[in-house]
């Protein structure tokens, strides 16, 4: 598991059940772009700081027939509690790989969701969750998670797209906004989430899903920002920080670049190998990413950073001289990709 803490200084650190109706990002009013309704506003502190810690690739159900399988989960809810009570954070983000899915068992598997967001239910904290290629299984999906997720964690913010955006086994892309003052007109600061899906559909005769954000999302993305901009005023206004499971594939570049002094961290998993970063798994996929990443770069201004998981031992943070999208106030961002470890 992976975990880090940033502080934005305006720092930002069983059986399937039938579950109630779905929050749906087509529910909310394009007037006032006002998508939790039921929910309390995501704000700053009143020192203008909103502390954010992210959770990744916890990976609870691995091997549940031997010893260490158990206790590894054991393990990561114990250094989830110790973790929420150090830092007390204003947000939490699960980036992805919450479950191994091909070790589960259909009968329980979305149960799992229950032992992961109990430490996040105790504290009362508000969160989000973007889901991995091992959340697409035979006996699980990215769909049958969030839905558990919305069932039993009263302050879950994940949501699901509108229909016919994110593509097969892609449905978790959507935003949250987080505002200085619960009064104010306008948010702050944007949390984007994206799916990049991976993994393979249900059933008996499951077969492999898209490892990449799905170009539909481009175009949600426009229609996203736009609205926002005309209710709101210009982007360069507000905030934005974005998290997807699978880097994007242009984070190979980040890790050949690297500089050791200026740029520090684990840096132990090659990101050109097949299926490391989005549209690698299968040759002829090259670069179907980039539809997403171009509409990142044209509609989401004032990114401080995009965060992912996946990659198993390294913890990378490079600035945005190579990653046009990502720029803070006139200077540089990251890109930052990180796994269990």
């Amino acid at each position: 598991m992976y975990l880090n803490s940033i502080r934005l200084a305006l720092l930002v650190t069983s059986l399937v059940e039938v579950a109630p109706r779905p929050i749906l990002q087509s529910d909310q009013a394009r007037d006032d772009l006002d998508p939790y309704p039921g929910k309390p506003r995501v704000t700053f502190r009143p020192d203008g700081t909103f502390k954010l810690t992210m959770f990744s690739d916890l990976h609870y159900g691995e091997n549940p027939w031997d010893v260490w399988g158990p206790e590894q989960d054991l393990n990561s809810t114990r250094l989830m509690n110790t973790v929420l009570k150090d830092e007390q954070p204003d947000y939490v983000v699960l980036n992805g790989d919450l479950i191994t899915g091909e070790n589960t068992f259909r009968e329980n598997s979305t149960t799992l969701i229950d032992k992961i967001v109990a430490p996040l239910n105790a504290v009362k904290v508000p969160f989000s969750s973007t889901q991995g290629n091992h959340d697409n299984q035979a006996n699980i999906s990215h769909a049958e998670e969030i839905l558990r997720e919305q069932k039993v964690a009263p302050l879950s913010y994940t949501r699901m797209a509108p229909t016919g955006v994110g593509g097969v086994g892609g449905p978790g892309n959507y935003w949250v906004p987080v505002y200085k003052q619960k009064t104010d007109a306008s948010p702050a600061l944007i949390l984007w989430f994206f799916d990049s899906r991976g993994g393979f559909s249900l059933g008996a005769n499951s077969t492999s899903v898209s490892d990449w954000v799905d170009t539909s999302v481009a175009e949600w993305l426009g229609s996203e920002t736009r609205a926002m901009n005309a209710a709101w005023g210009p982007a360069e206004k507000r905030g934005a920080l974005a998290f997807v499971h699978i880097p994007p594939s242009i984070a190979t570049d980040l890790q050949s670049n690297l500089d050791s002094e200026s740029e520090p961290g684990l840096n132990a998993d090659s990101l050109a190998g097949e299926g490391s970063v989005q549209a690698t798994t299968i040759a002829s996929d090259s670069d179907k990413d980039n539809v997403f990443w171009d509409a990142v770069n044209e509609n989401i201004k004032n990114l401080h950073a995009v965060f992912s998981g996946h990659g198993m031992t390294n913890l990378l943070c490079r600035n945005g001289s190579i990653l046009p999208a990502i720029q803070i106030m006139g200077t540089n961002g990251a890109l930052v990709t990180s796994r269990k470890m």
